[in-house]
């Protein structure tokens, strides 16, 4: 054992800990739609098969459906972000709510953000 392994034993303090943390901020973007004419919900889940397709390969993004999993006429999803700043996210988060009013064919009841 090195000399400077066993005083940083001794201090307590591994060498992990003497690296800078790095904590991401977390935001979530959370959407309750409309749906119109879905017979089944099979229909519903292909209405939003580009949420997953698009939004869920993305590294710094999580999607998923969270409320109305059962329900024909309205659907609830969430966008998770992780970032280095709460700007960082803000911005994201406009790009990813401006897609997802172009590409998905549903319309917006709700829009709520949170950035933890």
């Amino acid at each position: 054992m090195s000399e400077s392994l066993r005083k940083l034993l001794k201090e307590g303090k591994t060498p992990k800990q003497q690296q800078h943390t790095i904590t991401p901020h977390v935001g979530l973007l959370t959407l309750h739609f409309q749906l119109y004419g879905c017979e089944d919900l099979k229909a519903k889940r292909k209405a939003f098969t580009a949420m997953k397709a698009t939004w869920g390969k993305e590294p710094d993004l999580a999607v998923s459906e969270t409320a109305d999993h059962d329900a024909l006429d309205c659907a609830t999803w969430t966008i998770a972000a992780l970032g280095d700043s709460a700007q960082q996210i803000t911005q994201r988060l406009d790009q990813v709510e401006k897609d997802i009013q172009d590409r998905i064919d549903a319309a917006i009841l709700d829009i709520h953000r949170e950035i933890l």
